[in-house]
């Protein structure tokens, strides 16, 4: 597809769905990602929007922000005086080897046409030890299969072309990276039984709304 006619998309799609300014799962992915990342990091936020995810841990640190969609990356700019690169991932990848601390993909990965050279791309521009922080929504929580029980369209969001679940994420991460680790985010076991981390992760890992993973790249070749 052409790059300005996928940034319409996008763009029809975020303003149709009051996008601008909305954070996906509230604020409970910052604390990780602000701890993660920490400071003085060299940060390529991929898929950054409008920035609202962004501004947690902007703070003490160089990002540089992508986006398809300039509406949302001139908001971006105003609002926290980020570098940004207008980019469609599926095609596109100016970035030079080894050039950043930390890359961050959340709510990504779920849009892209294709997988696998997208994150061979990750794990060329990140340094060594570097971490690649990402999130994508749990496809597969109990109220997902409860829709297709009852013969319903559990996706309701166009734009995304893949699915995920604990499994296929980690697998699919542990390709490229080391010392993966995934975080499920929001989300009920029962109605009035919210995920948390006191339950066993098996169990939340089912039920979870999003899965936040970091996942690192060696510091030596295998």
């Amino acid at each position: 597809m052409d790059k300005s006619l996928l940034e319409e998309v996008y763009q029809e799609h975020h303003e149709r769905g009051d996008r601008y300014g909305y954070l996906y799962c509230g604020g409970e992915r910052t604390p990780y990602l602000r701890e993660w990342i920490g400071r003085g990091k060299r940060v390529l936020d991929l898929g950054c929007r409008d920035g609202m995810l962004t501004e947690g841990y902007v703070e003490g640190n160089e990002v540089v922000g992508v986006d398809i969609d300039r509406t949302a990356l001139r908001i971006a700019e105003e609002r926290l005086g980020i570098e940004t690169v207008w980019l469609d991932l599926n095609t596109e990848w100016p970035f030079e080897a080894e050039s950043f601390d930390v890359i961050v993909a959340c709510e990504i990965v779920e849009h892209l046409f294709i997988l696998h050279p997208f994150l061979a791309n990750v794990f060329n521009v990140l340094k060594k030890g570097g971490l690649f922080i990402g999130s994508v929504p749990n496809a597969f929580r109990m109220r997902n299969r409860l829709k297709f029980l009852v013969g319903k369209e559990f996706e309701n969001d166009p734009t995304h072309v893949r699915m995920f679940s604990m499994g296929k994420l980690d697998s699919v991460l542990s390709d490229f990276f080391s010392d993966v680790q995934i975080v499920p985010i929001q989300g009920k076991v029962l109605p009035f039984l919210p995920v948390s981390p006191k339950l066993p992760h098996a169990i939340n890992s089912l039920f979870a709304k999003d899965l936040l993973w970091r996942a690192r790249k060696a510091l030596a070749e295998k």
